[in-house]
């Protein structure tokens, strides 16, 4: 082997000694540099431009700005499901306070009809006729309104008009919500 000549592999390349140093010892040696400015050499290769940054910011921007109305869709949706247990839970309770009445299990006034005198009795329980202190509770609680965030619902009474918005406070025949909105489909909660 001659020496001061590199050999030649077979491919025509010739290969660099081990003594020389590579490219990390030369970017290593330019970053010590003080004439050249800091951020110039990269040795990762890793970074963003500005234009990337920007063309991700927007692409962010836009799919925000799509999934924002869905959500809220999905959080009315979901109150108003909500809404509708609620509603149906009470009317339920009413409905097997006036089956008790009917059948005489429990006292009733004349004016009532068999419908509870108000809500908070069908928490509070009567007690049923034959059995010794034996209340029947029809509600754990009063539920309250998702669209209004209280325990405060609109009442009808069995005299009162079908599509009447006040309570003549003799029963409790039908409840709905307090709520001016209006629901995805359209129609008043107040309406459900």
């Amino acid at each position: 082997m001659k020496e001061g000549r590199p050999q030649t592999s077979k491919q025509g390349f010739t290969p660099i000694p081990e003594q020389e140093p590579g490219l990390r010892a030369y970017v290593q040696r330019l970053s010590k540099d003080p004439c050249v400015p800091r951020g110039a050499i990269s040795t990762s290769g890793s970074g963003f431009t500005l234009v990337e940054l920007i063309a991700a910011i927007t692409i962010l921007l836009l799919l925000a700005s799509i999934a924002l109305p869905m959500a809220r869709v999905q959080v009315q949706r979901t109150r108003e499901v909500g809404l509708r247990r609620d509603l149906r839970e009470m009317r339920e309770a009413i409905d097997r306070y006036k089956d008790f009445s009917d059948r005489g299990m429990i006292p009733v006034k004349v004016d009532t009809f068999g419908y509870p005198p108000d809500l908070q009795t069908l928490v509070d329980g009567v007690t049923v006729k034959g059995a010794a202190n034996a209340k029947y509770r029809f509600l754990r609680k009063i539920p309250v309104d998702p669209m209004t965030g209280r325990a405060d619902w609109g009442m009808r009474s069995m005299q009162d008009d079908p599509d009447s918005r006040s309570w003549g406070g003799q029963n409790a025949f039908d409840v709905y919500s307090r709520s001016q909105g209006t629901g995805l489909d359209g129609t008043q909660y107040a309406d459900w």
